[in-house]
């Protein structure tokens, strides 16, 4: 199963704050099974102690350690933030990728994750696109 699949991925929504962005982000992973409910206030707290902004307005929320247990599957969730969401010193988010990883899956999905939004032209598509399997595109690459 790909990590990333369409009912993980919310087009065109909106954002009251970085915390709603990122309860939202995490919504989508407990809804499509890949964590338990509280692994949301683990990428909550996560958030406190570091931002996960990667620059270029895209952010990685993802759990702490401790939150492991809460991880059934791994697997990411989009959320498109056309307007943007304020991520604290100013700093505009227009994609909150959720981040859901057992044992190091996560390396590669990082990895991967860094080459398509160094590349302009792809970040681009994935702010703009309505089409979700644009999204599936980029990011499914196991």
């Amino acid at each position: 199963m790909s990590i990333i699949s369409k009912d993980r991925i919310s087009l065109q929504a909106s954002a009251a704050d970085k915390t709603d962005a990122i309860r939202q982000a995490g919504q989508l992973l407990v809804q499509s099974g890949c964590v338990l409910p509280p692994y949301i206030e683990g990428m909550l707290a996560r958030e406190q102690s570091m931002s996960t902004s990667l620059g270029n307005g895209v952010a990685i929320p993802h759990g702490v350690y401790e939150n492991r247990d809460h991880i059934l599957q791994t697997g990411l969730s989009v959320l498109q933030l056309p307007a943007g969401v304020d991520w604290g010193d100013g700093e505009m988010i227009y994609l909150v990728i959720g981040i859901a990883a057992s044992g190091d899956e996560h390396v590669g999905v990082l990895s991967n994750l860094a080459e398509v939004v160094d590349d302009e032209n792809n970040l681009n598509e994935l702010l703009h696109t309505a089409d979700p399997d644009v999204i599936v595109k980029y990011l499914g690459a196991d």
